[in-house]
């Protein structure tokens, strides 16, 4: 069975950037992540409440990808980024984004799933 790799990033706008992270964020940087060609589903979560305390971040988006490697899959993903024609419809970077976390899963269990 293959396992399933995720990059989970935990991000939230720069203070008094809210407008401009909904554009560039939300309106276009997650949408042209997800057309990197190692990337099966996008999902991004804003949060509701906290649990146990706040929130690590206001938004919360998880990347699947395609294949186990987490190596292969970060260089890909940064050969994808660094590509100037990886996506017509891309916008720069306006720096709303502050980045809380991030990192590499493999699935280790799972529940109510479909493979």
């Amino acid at each position: 069975m293959t396992q399933k790799l995720v990059l989970i990033g935990l991000v939230q706008p720069e203070q008094d950037q809210e407008e401009a992270f909904r554009q560039w964020y939300l309106g276009n940087h997650v949408e042209d992540t997800f057309n990197c060609p190692s990337i099966s589903s996008v999902r991004c979560f804003k949060a509701a409440k906290g649990f146990l305390g706040a929130p690590p971040s206001e938004y919360l988006t998880i990347y699947e990808f395609i294949g186990e490697d987490a190596d292969a899959a970060e260089e890909a993903l940064a050969a994808y980024q660094a590509d100037p024609d990886g996506w017509s419809q891309r916008l720069p970077n306006n720096n709303s984004m502050a980045v809380v976390g991030a990192g590499w899963y493999h699935e280790a269990l799972s529940f109510g799933t479909q493979d």
